[in-house]
């Protein structure tokens, strides 16, 4: 997807893009996981702010070390040449969801619980299809478009003054 001004195009672009996107989801999904788990209340989102820094390093670090390793061996396995810009996000964020949910439905019950136990692995399958399905649609429906839009956008300004500069 060369030229394609929706993604980042070097690193420093791709390190704006995933900052865009993890302090979204985890303003987001973390929030909306605990008040759920927990019920919505001032000092339950009071307390879940509190752990949010830990959250975000915990989740781009999965991001960089776990999720993008996996996802770039399994997503060539399932697209080919003539799938389009949108089928491969769609599957990019569903192999993401799915790896990070997965590790976060422990790590993050740990984080937030301030305590390592095998409640979270216990509960596993009741607590990891709620978590995925709340990040997969935030992902999907604010997160990446957000940071897509901001590609666009510095994309576009990048090439008026390219375009200013050589005329």
């Amino acid at each position: 997807m060369h030229g394609e001004t929706r993604l980042p195009r070097n690193a420093k672009e791709g390190l704006l893009f995933l900052l865009i996107v993890s302090i979204i989801s985890v303003n987001t999904i973390a929030p909306l996981i605990v008040g759920l788990e927990l019920g919505f209340s001032k000092e339950v989102y009071l307390d879940t702010l509190k752990i949010l820094p830990f959250m975000w390093v915990i989740v781009v670090l999965l991001v960089r070390l776990v999720a993008g390793p996996i996802v770039r061996k399994v997503l060539p396995k399932f697209t080919g040449q003539t799938d389009g810009f949108n089928a491969r996000v769609l599957l990019n964020i569903l192999l993401n969801v799915t790896v990070l949910s997965i590790s976060l439905s422990v790590i993050g019950t740990w984080v937030g619980t301030r305590h390592v136990s095998l409640e979270p692995i216990r509960n596993f399958l009741h607590i990891w299809p709620r978590n995925f399905g709340i990040a997969f649609w935030i992902e999907l429906l604010v997160a990446q478009p957000i940071a897509r839009f901001a590609m666009k956008s510095l994309h576009a300004r990048q090439d008026r003054k390219t375009e200013s500069v050589n005329a």
